[in-house]
Parts: C-alpha cells; structure tokens; sequence
C-alpha cells in the first residue's frame, strides 16, 4: 500500500465510519467536485460497512451530505479493479503509458458495461481517484 497523507476531514470520515461499523477502514477519498466520499476498507468487511440494505451508507450519507461508496482493497491492481467495478465482471486489465500518461483499459463483459460505467460515469470517475492515488493511473478506459 502506496504512502498516503490523510487530511483532518478524512480522519474524521474514517472514525465516522468505523465507529458506527466497526470495520477496519483503510482509506478515504473525498471528491468535492463529485461530492462523493470513497470508503476503501479490508478485504470481506464491504457488506458490513455499507448494512443490511445499505443502512449504514444511508445513514452515513445524511450526515455528512455525501454520496458515500465502499470499495474493498486489494493488495493488487487487478484485484482493486476487479473490487471497483463490482458487480460488474473484469474480464482484465491492460496498463498502457501513452504519452507519458499512465492508461488502465479495463475490459468487462459487455453484458455488464453500462453497470461499469455507471450513471453519468460515475464508476469510471470513482474508479480514476482511486487509482490514482494508488497506482498513479491517469486515465480508467472501460473497453
């Protein structure tokens, strides 16, 4: 796991979520421009953070004002894509420089594209923080 520098506000989100979990979280990604908070938490513990019918991410999201998402770590890039996509099915990955730029196309049953995608791109835009952050992935191309 790369090095990464919390702010005072993700500390606060981190023991916000497992205070009223108890999950072990990792990290947290705040998006302003997405107003979004990301959840990254330990393997296995994503369905007990977000509770039975997403309880707790309601909950959470009231609270803070935030679209709240969860997302498992996994300690390689295939897996943490694979983690980010879901439920959508990885088919796999390719890590392309183009330009200088680092490039992930990310390959996914076509059946399951538009759920990769999301609503106005929204998993593409979750998934480029994370990756970023992680693995100073610039672009998250879904083929």
């Amino acid at each position: 796991m790369p090095e990464v520098k919390l702010t005072s506000e993700e500390l606060r989100y981190i023991a916000l979520l497992q205070d009223l979990t108890g999950v072990t979280v990792h990290d947290c990604i705040v998006s302003e421009e997405n107003n979004t908070v990301i959840y990254i938490v330990a393997p296995g513990q994503a369905g007990l953070a977000v509770g039975k019918g997403g309880a707790n991410v309601k909950r959470l999201s009231k609270i803070l004002g935030k679209r709240i998402e969860v997302v498992e770590y996994a300690d390689d890039l295939e897996g943490l894509v694979r983690n980010l996509f879901l439920p959508a099915r990885v088919l796999n990955t390719r890590l392309v420089s183009v330009n200088g730029k680092k490039v992930l196309y990310v390959t996914v049953d076509p059946k399951d594209k538009g759920i990769a995608i999301g609503k106005d791109g929204r998993n593409v835009v979750k998934a480029r923080l994370v990756l970023k952050r992680y693995y100073d992935i610039d672009v998250v191309s879904i083929v």
